[in-house]
C-alpha cells in the first residue's frame, strides 16, 4: 500500500499543479496581457506613462513566480534576464517617463509579453493535459458506479465511449484505467514540458547572457583590482608594524650588545636572548603573512588537504569530505581556499553551532563547495558582510554563491567555480 501511494503521489501532485497553472495562471496571463497592451497604447495619451511601469512590474512578478514554480516543481531553472534600473533614477513625472522608457527598451519586457501569449495558449494546453491525465479517470469510476443511469436517454461521451448502460459504463472505466496508467507515466513530463516551453521565452537570449556575463566580469574585475590594492596595503602595513619593527629593534639591540660585550657580558647575554626571541617572533609573523598570501600546504598538497588543515585549527568539530580527482589552477584553488576560510570563520564567529560540515567535489566542469553548520541560521548576503566578500572573490572567476539560512538553522553556504582539473 505504501509503495502504491509513493508511486501515485508525484503524478497526482503534478496534476494538481497543472490544475493551478491552467486556472490561476491562465486568468492572470490573460488579464496582464490585456492590461499591458492597453497601458502601452495609452502612452500616446499620457496616461500610459503612469500605468505602464505598474503593469509591467506586475508582469515581471508573474513571470518570476513562474520561474520559482519551474524550479520548485520540475527542477527547470529559468534565469532572470531583466536589466537593472540605474540607482539614481529620478522621482516624479520625469522619473516615471524614464522608468517607462527603460522598461520598453528592455528586450526582456517584450519577451515577457510574448510569453503571456504562449502561456495562455500552448502553455495552458500542456497544464490542462497534465491535470486531466490524473483527474479525468476519476469520472470513469463515477460513471461505472451508477452515474450512467442519468444518461439512458441521451448517451454521455466519455472520451470515445458513449455511456448509457452498465456495460458502456464499464467500458468507460476500462478507458479511465488506461488513461490513469498513462497519467502515472506522463503527468510529470507534461508538466515539465510546460515549464520548458516557458523557458524558451523567459530565459535570457544568448546575446543577453553574453552581455550579462561581460557586465558581471567587468564589475568583478574592478572589484578584484580594488581587493588586490587593499590586500597590498594590508601586507605593507603588516610588514611595517610587525616583522619590520621587530627586525629594526633587533638591529638596535645587536648594536647595544656590541658595546656591552666587553663592559658587561652578563647584560649582553640577556640582550642576545631577547634578540633571539625577537628574531623567532619576526620569523613567525613572516610565516603567518606568507600563509595569508598563499598557504604552503595549498601549493604543496592541493585544495583538499589545505581545507582539512584549516579545519584542524578551528575550535568547532569540523568534518571535511573531499572528492577531487585532480587539481585546479593555482588561482582558482587560492580563491576557493580563502572563500572556504571566510565561510568557516563566519560559521565559528556568528552561527553559534557546535558542528560544521565541508564538502568539496567536482562535476560537469564545476568545483562545488558547501559549508554547513548547525547553528541558529539567519545568515544573508549583504553590504559589508563576510558573505559579500566571498561573493566578490568568486565573481572574479565567474563563480557564484548561494546561501540557505532559515531562522533556527541550519545554514548552508554553497559555492561554485567553473574550472577544469588536471
Amino acid at each position: 500500500m505504501n509503495a502504491l501511494a509513493t508511486r501515485i503521489r508525484p503524478p497526482m501532485l503534478a496534476a494538481g499543479r497543472g490544475l493551478v497553472l491552467s486556472v490561476y495562471g491562465l486568468a492572470v496571463s490573460i488579464t496582464l496581457f490585456v492590461l499591458a497592451v492597453l497601458s502601452i497604447t495609452f502612452i500616446l495619451l499620457g496616461i500610459g506613462v503612469f500605468t505602464t511601469p505598474v503593469v509591467l512590474e506586475a508582469v515581471r512578478r508573474h513571470a518570476n513566480q513562474r520561474r520559482l514554480w519551474a524550479a520548485d516543481w520540475s527542477g527547470v531553472r529559468i534565469p532572470v534576464p531583466y536589466r537593472p534600473f540605474p540607482p539614481d533614477l529620478r522621482k516624479g513625472v520625469t522619473g516615471q517617463v524614464e522608468r517607462t522608457t527603460l522598461l520598453l527598451k528592455d528586450p526582456a519586457t517584450w519577451r515577457d509579453l510574448q510569453w503571456l501569449l504562449v502561456d495562455m495558449t500552448a502553455g495552458t494546453v500542456l497544464a490542462v493535459v497534465a491535470a486531466a491525465l490524473m483527474i479525468y479517470p476519476i469520472e470513469s469510476v463515477v460513471l461505472a458506479a451508477g452515474l450512467w443511469r442519468v444518461f439512458r436517454d441521451d448517451p454521455y461521451w466519455y472520451g470515445f465511449v458513449p455511456v448509457d448502460s452498465q456495460l458502456t459504463g464499464l467500458a468507460a472505466l476500462a478507458l479511465g484505467i488506461a488513461l490513469f496508467h498513462l497519467g502515472l507515466r506522463a503527468a510529470e513530463p507534461v508538466l515539465r514540458a510546460h515549464f520548458l516551453l516557458a523557458r524558451t521565452l523567459l530565459a535570457p537570449t544568448p546575446e543577453q547572457t553574453l552581455a550579462q556575463r561581460v557586465d558581471r566580469l567587468t564589475e568583478t574585475r574592478h572589484e578584484a583590482v580594488d581587493t588586490a590594492a587593499s590586500e597590498l596595503r594590508r601586507i605593507e602595513r603588516d610588514l611595517h608594524d610587525g616583522a619590520q619593527a621587530r627586525l629594526v629593534a633587533m638591529g638596535m639591540n645587536l648594536g647595544t650588545i656590541e658595546a656591552l660585550i666587553e663592559k658587561d657580558p652578563a647584560q649582553a647575554k640577556k640582550m642576545l636572548a631577547m634578540a633571539r626571541e625577537s628574531s623567532a617572533e619576526a620569523l613567525t609573523e613572516l610565516r603567518d603573512l606568507v600563509r595569508g598570501i598563499h598557504p604552503p600546504v595549498l601549493a604543496e598538497r592541493g585544495l583538499g588537504d589545505a581545507v582539512k588543515a584549516l579545519a584542524l585549527r578551528l575550535p568547532v568539530v569540523t568534518e571535511v569530505t573531499v572528492e577531487l580527482p585532480g587539481r585546479a589552477e593555482a588561482s582558482v584553488e587560492s580563491a576557493a581556499y580563502f572563500a572556504v576560510s571566510e565561510a568557516l570563520t563566519n560559521a565559528v564567529k556568528h552561527a553559534g553551532g557546535d558542528r560544521i560540515w565541508v564538502d568539496l567535489h567536482h562535476g560537469e566542469g564545476m568545483l562545488r563547495i558547501s559549508v554547513t553548520d548547525n547553528g541558529g541560521g539567519g545568515a544573508r548576503i549583504g553590504s559589508g558582510s563576510g558573505l559579500s566578500g566571498i561573493e566578490r572573490r568568486l565573481g572574479t572567476f565567474d563563480g557564484v554563491l548561494a546561501v540557505s539560512s532559515p531562522a533556527g538553522g541550519p545554514t548552508m553556504v554553497t559555492m561554485e567555480l567553473p574550472c577544469v582539473l588536471s
